[in-house]
């Protein structure tokens, strides 16, 4: 009760301050402009020097980075020959070589049931329809993913041999994961050129940071047991890391190579935005004609590429004990398929491309669906849409947008002081102080008000949904199953749906964040009630306590510190879900970052993307030192910043 009372009047004296500084501290409410910091005139100018000026003295930075992508370029053809175009006049691999080439990966990885469920995927998008833009996206991710991986792996490295270069590069990381892709994709466009190279240099970047953390976290984690071996048989420190560290952290590095892929694939349809077609320019061309049901089909064959993908990895991380002669049994096997597909499809057609008369399409179907929505509820839903957007959502606007910029640093500052100390105090008062300083006050606010909006429905949604999933574990694989598809399902999609029903604006942003947001919510939320001590609950029950205070008292309290994991996954969806809703006529950060990528203003759009990560490193932060308070409350072990 005390600490509480202590929140209300700091609540209070903020609310006093906002509300009656404003004729005496104008300034501290609106930056004053001549004091604005010309960040983004500063990044173009840098940028344009890079590309006509800069030198390394036997050559140039725009000749280096032309050379980057050639070397990128050469694989990404041969894969896209053998996938999609072919080589020299030869066709392609046909659809059914590579249904069973995938079928033997999934065996060789995980035995029979990996390998029917990942033929079933690829089988599934050769069905529908989407089998060509399906090898473009597939020879996108091959490239990608192990230059991904080889570059994170390397950084992480380096990180573990080398503690200052740790400390140096992860605030790097930290703003590479919280960075609006769109931000960086006009500097990628003005060193790389337009196309589907420049589109895999995109995400290589976009997906590297989790390998780097992970590489150095599975080294750390290596019992020095066996470093210790390593040194006392004379190993050198190219033997120590490679025969040594690295096996012993593989299963840790394979997690690392299924984020890459993850990532890989989240990527695709912003990829096609500077030339990476495939998947993703089929999502990306059926949302600007508001054809839901064929951005639908394509967006599921982007959940079955990922399905395949992620379990193949996950099993290659066990690692399957197999003999020399099963290994070459495989290697035949798989020449044998390529050969004799090549042979049948001289004489069957249908063996090389998937017969037109075999496939299915229920895009029609899910098209009419929205549309029946539409015309038989469209006078309930536009006052469901009025009431919450003139009762909660402008208000709450207002709200936000009229708060002091300086009053805001100084009640930021005073949680995190509390939380975790000065420094964190420090950080997140002048990461607020920055925001303000760039002149982006108002809309770093509309991104505050849609994304905490967003959010709080979210968690209103996801909390219950996830604690009666928790309670039956029938209930609990449907539910996993169906937020496993959300979240590998292409964000873009949800904005087709939300704009068809309530049209643009601020509500169908927050339709489409929640919709996007939610998974996490529940997830973490279920694995949190999961994972409470069943001794504690049959104490309770022995105690007399009903199924109500058993939940109430116990297993929400003890399962906090990973709610509130929850609740910090749910505001990075949010946050990198508002940059792909500015296409629906939003008026915060998301619309200054989209607005550089058209304008190719690479100043305007990393400056508008730093502050929206500048917001993410803030709530980040925040809401892990409350957990970790949490957890030290509660005696639990690893009492850590929870990121």
């Amino acid at each position: 009760m005390r600490v509480a009372a202590i929140w209300v009047g700091v609540l209070g004296l903020f609310w006093a301050f906002a509300a009656l500084a404003r004729p005496l501290l104008p300034w501290a409410f609106d930056w004053p402009k001549a004091m604005v910091m010309p960040a983004a005139k500063w990044i173009s100018r840098f940028t344009k020097w890079l590309l006509n000026d800069a030198s390394f003295g036997l050559f140039t930075f725009q000749e280096l980075t032309r050379w980057i992508s050639a070397m990128v370029e050469a694989p990404y053809r041969i894969v896209t020959g053998a996938l999609s175009e072919g080589w020299g006049g030869l066709p392609p691999l046909s659809w059914l070589a590579v249904v069973v080439l995938v079928v033997l990966v999934g065996h060789r990885a995980g035995g029979l049931r990996l390998a029917l469920l990942s033929g079933a995927c690829f089988l599934f998008v050769a069905i529908f329809g989407q089998w060509t833009s399906a090898m473009i996206t597939l020879a996108s991710i091959l490239i990608a993913v192990p230059i991904g991986v080889a570059g994170g792996m390397a950084l992480g490295l380096a990180a573990y041999r080398w503690p200052g270069f740790a400390k140096a590069i992860t605030p790097v990381l930290d703003l590479m994961q919280t960075i609006p892709v769109f931000a960086y994709l006009v500097p990628i466009l003005i060193l790389f050129g337009f196309g589907p190279v420049a589109a895999v240099i995109a995400t290589v970047i976009y997906a590297m940071p989790p390998m780097t953390r992970i590489t150095l976290l599975s080294l750390q984690r290596v019992p020095d047991e066996l470093r210790d071996l390593g040194n006392m048989v004379g190993c050198t420190n190219h033997q120590m890391t490679w025969r040594v560290m690295v096996p012993s952290a593989k299963a840790g590095l394979m997690v690392g190579v299924n984020q890459v892929i993850m990532l890989s694939l989240n990527m695709v349809i912003i990829a096609s935005m500077i030339g990476a077609g495939g998947l993703g320019f089929d999502v990306l061309a059926a949302l600007r004609r508001l054809d839901f049901g064929a951005g639908l089909e394509a967006g599921f064959a982007i959940v079955a590429l990922a399905i395949a993908l992620d379990r193949i990895s996950q099993a290659l991380a066990q690692e399957r004990a197999i003999t020399a002669t099963a290994r070459n049994a495989y290697l035949w096997a798989a020449f044998a398929t390529i050969g004799l597909a090549a042979v049948l499809a001289l004489v069957l057609p249908g063996v090389q491309r998937y017969p037109e008369g075999w496939q299915l399409s229920t895009g029609t179907f899910w098209g009419g669906v929205v549309e029946w929505i539409n015309v038989n509820y469209f006078d309930m839903l536009e006052a469901v849409k009025n009431t919450l957007l003139l009762n909660v959502l402008i208000p709450f606007k207002r709200l936000l947008i009229g708060l002091p910029w300086a009053g805001v640093a100084l009640l930021l500052g005073f949680v995190g002081w509390r939380l975790q100390g000065w420094r964190l105090a420090g950080l997140v008062a002048v990461l607020v102080v920055l925001i303000a300083a760039t002149g982006l006050w108002d809309k770093a606010m509309t991104t505050v008000y849609l994304c905490g909006i967003s959010v709080a429905i979210a968690m209103l949604i996801g909390l219950p949904i996830g604690v009666a999933a928790a309670e039956r574990d029938s209930l609990w694989h449907w539910v996993r199953l169906a937020i496993d598809t959300l979240q590998t399902l292409p964000s873009f999609v949800y904005l087709m749906p939300a704009v068809m029903l309530f049209r643009v604006g601020d509500f169908t942003a927050m339709i489409a964040v929640v919709a996007y947001a939610i998974a996490p919510a529940i997830r973490y939320t279920a694995l949190g009630l999961q994972g409470v001590d069943p001794r504690l609950i049959e104490a309770g029950r022995a105690m007399g306590c009903t199924p109500w205070q058993i939940l109430t008292r116990i297993k929400l309290r003890l399962a906090l510190p990973e709610i509130m994991l929850g609740v910090n996954q749910t505001i990075m969806f949010a946050l990198s879900m508002l940059v792909i809703t500015a296409l629906v006529g939003t008026r915060d950060l998301g619309q200054e970052v989209y607005i550089a990528l058209t304008k190719a203003d690479s100043g305007r759009g990393l400056v508008a993307g730093l502050a929206v990560a500048f917001i993410a490193i803030i709530a980040d932060r925040l809401i892990g030192a409350a957990a970790a308070r949490a957890r030290a409350r509660l005696g639990m072990a690893g009492v850590g910043n929870d990121t």
